[in-house]
């Protein structure tokens, strides 16, 4: 065996001196539950990712610059799947009571969610190109009609397996650490967002018709191919029964009123549907704020993203240290908020100030506020756990955040657009008549239901002479939300 001199030593040993704490989800895995089993059963949400970025990034600048589809069309596609989001709760439930003749509860859904997935990717080129007006027989609602069936399948497709994939994910973690292996899943999802977005920028920067349909039908196929890795061997198979846990006859409706009346859900999920359309709002908007008030070039506005996504990891490990000495979820969460107040006022301030400076801070802020705000909803949604259902209780929580974001994010443009008419129109005034209104305008919304949601969560927050001295789990980074 060779032997270690002087300052040089195997690399295996420099790592073995890394405290565990430093190395993120190293202390997720467990025998049986090995880290490369984790990372294999995380593809799943790397496939959900690259769909992500398909829908609302590189298709909806396809369809509106290279294809001359209207803004309006695009928006409305884009929106469609929002309209299976709420569904994310029944589906949830299924995967917790279904009986397959194989023995499985969660694969045949995360299953049926990928071929979803994979049919909404192989004829949406086709679908987008008749929507185009590039057709020669037919009736003209007929590439409507295709794009509509095609973002709808890929919705409904990323819903469905990202709601039993997370429950899957949560049946095989012990309880203690739940939390980080859950927090893996959504680091994943953002991992696969970023390099899909990369790896498609470049596929398609010599556009055609042609490479559209290679590229959307390949992104089809990895599809497959990721979800089928993260699937083998991973639920056990129970022959012959219903995995344990949820009450045998119980149906839907009847388990979510035991779920509705566990503490106070309905509120809970009520701050986390109006805390996530109040950060939401600006991410339509955000980017042609720097760029037609405040001047900034493309490659500046470009870079909000990233600054935002900095505030965001800052604010996940200072949640997981807060969290693993027993912080109040809730506390963390309404901690959140106050901080998205004042990111909103900095960005509000940006424009009279004509600061691209402090419009970068408010930007910062907003990611650091809105990753303390969906980790401490994220460690309050998993004790929403009522009797064994899992899938319901992350469906519930994923259906109302993925519902009330894209009901924002429509919402933050068309007001944007009203009120900068009227006020460059001169209905609002005269101090009021620049296109800066119609931003402020949503900035100030998101303002207000930020301070409702303060109002909803108060009571929810646990009183500290109740609170534990420690948390029953160390939280590692935590999740972003789907």
């Amino acid at each position: 065996m060779r032997r270690v001199t002087g300052d040089r030593r195997p690399m295996w040993q420099t790592w073995a001196k890394v405290p565990t704490r430093l190395l993120p989800f190293a202390d997720a895995a467990t025998a049986d539950l090995p880290l490369a089993r984790l990372l294999r059963l995380s593809l799943f949400q790397v496939s959900v990712g690259m769909a992500t970025v398909l829908l609302i990034g590189t298709l909806n600048r396809v369809m509106i610059v290279e294809l001359g589809v209207g803004a309006w069309l695009v928006a409305a596609l884009v929106a469609l799947p929002i309209l299976v989001a709420p569904f994310r709760a029944l589906v949830g439930f299924r995967s917790d009571t279904h009986r397959s003749v194989l023995g499985w509860r969660r694969v045949p859904y995360i299953w049926l969610g990928t071929w979803l997935q994979f049919g909404g990717l192989a004829i949406m080129p086709f679908a987008l190109i008749l929507l185009s007006g590039d057709i020669t027989y037919g009736p003209w609602w007929i590439g409507h009609a295709s794009a509509a069936l095609a973002f709808v399948l890929v919705g409904a497709g990323m819903q469905t397996t990202q709601t039993a994939g997370l429950a899957l994910a949560t049946d095989l973690a012990p309880e203690a650490t739940r939390p980080r292996v859950v927090a893996l899943m959504y680091v994943m999802l953002l991992l696969g967002m970023v390099a899909a977005s990369a790896i498609f920028g470049l596929l398609l920067a010599d556009f055609s018709q042609v490479r559209l349909i290679k590229v959307v039908q390949g992104a089809a196929t990895v599809t497959m191919v990721l979800n089928l890795i993260a699937l083998w061997k991973q639920e056990p198979r129970v022959l012959g029964r219903a995995a344990p846990g949820p009450s045998e006859g119980v149906d839907f409706r009847d388990a979510w009123s035991r779920l509705a009346s566990r503490g106070r859900t309905r509120r809970f999920l009520a701050a986390v549907g109006m805390g996530t359309v109040a950060f939401s709002m600006q991410d339509i908007v955000l980017e042609p704020y720097g760029g037609e008030i405040l001047k900034l070039g493309v490659g500046a506005t470009t870079a909000l993203t990233a600054l935002m996504a900095a505030g965001a990891l800052v604010a996940f490990g200072l949640a997981a240290r807060w969290l693993g000495r027993g912080a109040d979820p809730q506390r963390v969460a309404a901690l959140g908020v106050l901080v998205g107040i004042a990111a909103f006022s900095a960005v509000i301030f940006a424009e009279p100030a004509q600061s691209p400076t402090l419009f970068r801070t408010g930007v910062v802020l907003i990611g650091f506020g809105g990753g303390l705000f969906s980790v401490g909803t994220l460690t309050a949604a998993m004790a929403l756990d009522a009797d064994g259902y899992k899938g319901l209780a992350l469906g519930a929580w994923g259906g109302v955040q993925a519902t009330c974001a894209g009901l924002a994010i429509a919402a933050g443009g068309a007001l944007r657009d009203g009120v900068s008419s009227l006020a460059t129109r001169g209905s609002l005034g005269e101090v009021l008549a620049t296109p800066a209104t119609g931003y402020a305008v949503v900035y100030h919304v998101e303002m207000l239901l930020l301070f409702t949601t303060l109002i909803a969560i108060g009571p929810l927050v646990r009183h500290p002479r109740r609170a534990t001295a420690q948390s029953p789990s160390k939280f590692g980074l935590p999740a972003m939300p789907g």
